[in-house]
């Protein structure tokens, strides 16, 4: 049997999916620093504030089971950071290991390259081996560190930033101001 597999713009009607796959990270591990694992309006809420801004938040959908998510959401609320963004991807735990995140990552930079973007931040929770590999895949570079800022499961935990440069401009080093 052959799997289907697109990825698409979450819709709203994609809440409650995607609740359910962020709720293991929250409920089971530190990647996210929530404690209190968000409700399908809560996650809806957040969809529409990401989506209503212009940013892209993407789903992976295979044979009508959605499988992941990613999105670019604001790093700063001041005008000058309007052209940077976080991103974040989420799998569900059964679908791991298949370079699902990956394909949901390239086509998140490609759709914010298109849109002008010109940085990606990621900010990762540590230890994190995993995440940190799929980040410097992409060309993700280490920034910084903040050492014992998230206390979670009774243990503080470091973030590490990552960022990427998206811009032709950045890549060869010749950045100027862009519109």
């Amino acid at each position: 049997m052959t799997m289907s597999s697109v990825i698409r713009p979450a819709t709203s009607a994609d809440a409650a999916a995607i609740a359910a796959i962020y709720a293991h990270y929250v409920a089971n591990t530190t990647i996210s620093f929530e404690e209190q694992v968000p409700t399908e309006a809560e996650m809806a809420q957040r969809l529409a504030a990401t989506t209503s801004q212009g940013l892209p938040w993407l789903v992976l959908e295979e044979d009508g089971r959605l499988l992941g998510y990613a999105y670019g959401g604001v790093w700063k609320g001041r005008s000058a950071y309007r052209h940077t963004v976080e991103a974040s991807v989420y799998l569900d735990p059964a679908a791991g290991g298949r370079g699902l995140g990956s394909r949901l990552y390239q086509a998140l930079f490609d759709l914010l390259r298109e849109q002008g973007m010109h940085t990606v931040i990621a900010s990762i929770a540590l230890p994190n081996p995993a995440s940190v590999a799929l980040h410097e895949r992409f060309g993700f570079a280490p920034v910084g560190r903040f050492s014992e800022v998230g206390r979670k499961f009774g243990q503080w935990h470091d973030v590490g930033y990552w960022q990427l440069l998206l811009s032709p401009e950045a890549a060869t080093g010749t950045q100027g101001e862009t519109p």
